[in-house]
């Protein structure tokens, strides 16, 4: 017995034209089985995965022409990836952003996934219409069989095999594809597991912060010395915008510079450590000061250019940047089972200072004489200025020639 596509069960019967079995012997789908639990396997990215897979099957003798993969994921963008594969062709991947879940929510792709029981669905059928979603559009395929990937935690994916084959899958092709899906899914959601890490990771502390992580950097008082071109971005005015505008509303600007902002900083080769209410700190890491130092000035170009561009609810947004060049010390600090990646040092607390004076004296953008010399700016010096916490008066310069 089988379950029908509308949830009842319906005798099992082969989908064969001349109504005869398939052929695929035990040891073959043995063999799958351990070559999705092989290290072999488990060393291969999901591309490799699935072209694998969809070559093995073929040679056991599974009418496979299209094989798709359907992975959801941990990602405030994304929601799933899917892969897909045929027979010599080259595997296509497809990011899946959120609001695809309204657009497939008929497809019975996302019906398994929800309900977490395997459907076959021939093609035209009326309830679950499937051969226009992209990965099967205009293959000729006949019927699909989908089967659920479900997770220990989180949302279930799903495994899609469709053939060109006029009478479909056999029951006995239906059988080897419900032997292989167990370990089908053990190999994806180690996969899926691996993603959400790497996704998480790189979305709250910044992918080189991660790499730091996941090479077991984790105890408190892990620290390494790094120079660094350092960046300090705030928002002018945010007090004010706060009282005159509606929470939601504050949140949906805030937002909006963020992403103006942080995009112009990594683009540009730098990362983003902290958001600190309206404020964002970054540092750029290179080798050569010099680099460093002019991708810190192109990061505050392309945000103030941004910036000047932009208008909501008939405001205006205004940023003050500090720059500065300098040594700090980078890793964890905290308290047992709380830490947290920062840079601390006196170069940090200079480069706040320095932020800070840009309202004060007019200036959008103030930079340390040791940023300008790497970068080698013609930047115009504005004098020397004490600095609260530094005994001696700190050269500050601005954009443009003097």
């Amino acid at each position: 017995m089988r379950k029908s596509i509308n949830g009842g069960d319906t005798e099992a019967r082969s989908y064969r034209s001349d109504g005869l079995p398939s052929a695929i012997e035990t040891s073959t789908v043995l063999s799958v089985l351990e070559w999705l639990s092989s290290d072999d396997c488990h060393a291969l990215d999901e591309p490799g995965l699935i072209a694998g897979l969809g070559t093995r099957l073929v040679q056991i003798g599974l009418p496979v022409d299209r094989l798709t993969l359907h992975l959801m994921t941990l990602h405030p963008e994304i929601l799933a990836r899917t892969l897909a594969w045929s027979p010599a062709e080259p595997v296509e991947v497809r990011d899946r952003e959120h609001g695809v879940r309204a657009q497939l929510s008929a497809s019975p792709v996302m019906k398994v996934m929800n309900s977490g029981e395997p459907m076959v669905v021939r093609a035209g059928d009326p309830q679950w219409p499937w051969e226009g979603i992209d990965v099967f559009a205009h293959r000729g395929l006949q019927q699909i069989s989908i089967v659920p990937l479900n997770n220990m935690d989180g949302p279930v994916s799903a495994a899609c095999f469709a053939t060109k084959r006029p009478g479909g899958f056999s029951v006995t092709d239906l059988m080897a594809i419900e032997r292989i899906r167990p370990a089908l899914r053990n190999t994806c959601e180690i996969r899926v597991m691996r993603q959400a890490e790497l996704s998480l990771l790189d979305t709250y502390i910044g992918p080189m912060t991660a790499q730091r992580i996941l090479a077991g950097r984790i105890r408190q008082g892990d620290i390494e010395t790094i120079e660094a071109a350092l960046l300090l971005c705030d928002l002018k005015g945010f007090t004010e915008l706060s009282n005159s505008l509606t929470a939601d509303k504050v949140l949906q600007l805030l937002n909006a510079y963020f992403d103006m902002v942080v995009p112009a900083i990594t683009r540009n080769g730098g990362e983003v450590l902290k958001f600190m209410g309206d404020a964002v700190m970054a540092f750029f890491p290179s080798a050569d000061a010099a680099i460093a130092s002019r991708q810190a000035l192109a990061a505050c170009a392309l945000i103030f250019r941004q910036l000047s561009d932009f208008e909501l609810y008939g405001r205006r947004i205004e940023a003050t940047i500090g720059l500065h060049y300098g040594e700090v010390s980078y890793g964890n600090i905290g308290s047992g089972r709380r830490l947290d990646f920062t840079v601390i040092g006196p170069d940090v607390n200079l480069l706040s200072r320095i932020q800070g004076a840009c309202a004060p004296m007019g200036e959008e953008l103030l930079i340390t004489d040791d940023l300008r010399r790497r970068a080698g700016s013609d930047a115009r010096s504005v004098g020397r200025h004490g600095l609260k916490g530094f005994a001696e008066p700190i050269e500050l310069f601005a954009p443009g020639t003097a």
